[in-house]
């Protein structure tokens, strides 16, 4: 009888991982330059005013890369083109990102 690490991941897990770590990445690199752009906040945004962009745009960015995973992965279950499925992924991706957004400025550099 053999022991299976559990440890370990598979080879699915690390690719799905890796695409929604992307993801949060574009998202960061995304937000940086709105919030580094910024002089003087207005002072009713409050001290941490920048926590919440600096977690919703990635964490949108990360649930884009999901989307993009399954999309991409499971076309010829849902009966897609590959190239379809690619430019259908990449437009979730996209719409998502605008989402977290304007959803993580809200309130305060888009009031």
């Amino acid at each position: 009888m053999t022991q299976l690490n559990s440890s370990t991941l598979q080879p699915r897990q690390v690719s799905l991982v890796k695409r929604m770590l992307v993801g949060a990445g574009i998202g960061l690199l995304l937000i940086s330059p709105f919030l580094l752009s910024d002089g003087e906040p207005n002072p009713e945004w409050g001290k941490l005013w920048m926590i919440k962009p600096l977690i919703i745009v990635p964490l949108a960015g990360a649930m884009g890369g999901l989307c993009n995973y399954f999309i991409v992965h499971f076309h010829d279950q849902v009966g897609l083109n590959k190239t379809i499925a690619i430019i259908l992924s990449v437009m979730v991706f996209i719409i998502g990102l605008w989402l977290g957004t304007v959803l993580g400025l809200d309130g305060t550099m888009w009031n």
